[in-house]
């Protein structure tokens, strides 16, 4: 049975979605400036520092970004006040019995946030962008096993990262070392996609989509990182969403479509079939499951179009997902019972 989040809880985490965005706009050094980068546009903080011109990649053309632009002045004259309702909205959210990021995982990705990470693409997938649609469908996913990770995965499409021609504030190499990560040794001499927390368990890792028939390790050069491809991940991230943080006064971070997250997480439980545990296979299945079941009665229509996408992308994606939901019957059923 689902258990819904209060209404007050449902208002006070759209509110912090909004104030987040707010802040991230009003922060802006410049004067907006709109790029057309082959069949799309993206605004650009421009600004001098000396006889330089700067170009800060803000985000991809929209009305509610356009809107937030035509509002920037108002909306810096707000920082203050903005950063103090935000506060006031997590100890809200907090008391409603929202899922908190806990202060290891809040430090390092609230970091990343702050170095650009999810401004220049990033997006964040796994377990930790599973527990952040709590906020996004309003419902309680709880302190079980399948919310629960010392992970922290971050991916990002190769060419909008040569493309936007920007990069983080500070190298994430420098990021993780004053967080008291060390870099995993890649086969790949000189090509670091994984950082290891020195004194705790957390592994941070960077993912990008393969189009090709290896998956290889590849540059992402907005980050200033490589990343391990893999196969189906570019139907995870494209046209991914922003949704808040938990921690402190909340970080703007960026996640797949959750419709998008169950079936991609269908065809991951089944790529985990040499996974001697088999553990990690059941997890995923678990998160599908679970967002299956109130996908289907909250967005069945998205969900619907998400797993058709999915399924017609040829016999090895149809394979894959088929083979997850021979153990998920009720899962089957939902999908069946929608498309």
């Amino acid at each position: 049975m689902i258990r819904h989040h209060s209404h007050i809880g449902t208002a006070a985490w759209t509110d912090l979605l909004r104030m987040l965005q707010d802040a991230q706009i009003s922060e802006l050094r410049g004067s907006p400036k709109l790029k057309t980068i082959g069949k799309k546009r993206y605004w650009y903080d421009q600004y001098r520092i000396g006889t330089e011109v700067v170009n800060r990649y803000i985000g991809e053309d929209s009305k509610n970004l356009r809107d937030r632009l035509a509002r920037l002045k108002e909306l810096a004259l707000k920082r203050k006040e903005n950063e103090r309702e935000r506060s006031r909205l997590m100890r809200v959210l907090r008391a409603e019995g929202y899922l908190m990021a806990d202060a290891q995982t809040g430090q390092v990705v609230s970091a990343m946030e702050r170095a650009g990470v999810f401004r220049l693409g990033g997006t964040l997938v796994g377990t930790q962008a599973f527990r952040l649609y709590e906020g996004e469908l309003g419902f309680r996913i709880g302190f079980g096993s399948s919310a629960a990770t010392d992970d922290i995965d971050i991916a990002s499409f190769e060419r909008l990262s040569i493309a936007l021609e920007d990069t983080v504030e500070e190298p994430l190499s420098k990021v993780f070392s004053q967080l008291k990560f060390a870099p995993v040794p890649s086969l790949e001499k000189n090509k670091i996609w994984r950082w290891q927390q020195t004194d705790r368990n957390t592994l941070v890792e960077f993912l990008t989509p393969s189009f090709e028939e290896n998956e290889g390790i590849r540059d992402l050069p907005a980050l200033g990182v490589s990343a391990q491809s893999l196969h189906h991940l570019n139907f995870l991230i494209s046209d991914p969403i922003q949704v808040p943080l938990l921690y402190r006064s909340g970080a703007l971070v960026q996640i797949p479509r959750p419709e998008r997250f169950a079936i991609h997480k269908l065809i991951v439980a089944d790529r985990r079939r040499s996974d001697p545990s088999r553990l990690k296979a059941r997890k995923d299945r678990a998160q599908a499951g679970l967002l299956i079941e109130v996908l289907s009665e909250e967005r069945p229509g998205e969900l619907a179009e998400a797993y058709e996408d999915a399924i017609g992308r040829g016999p090895a994606w149809h394979n894959r997902i088929s083979a997850s939901l021979d153990l998920m019957p009720q899962a089957r059923k939902r999908l069946d019972d929608i498309t």
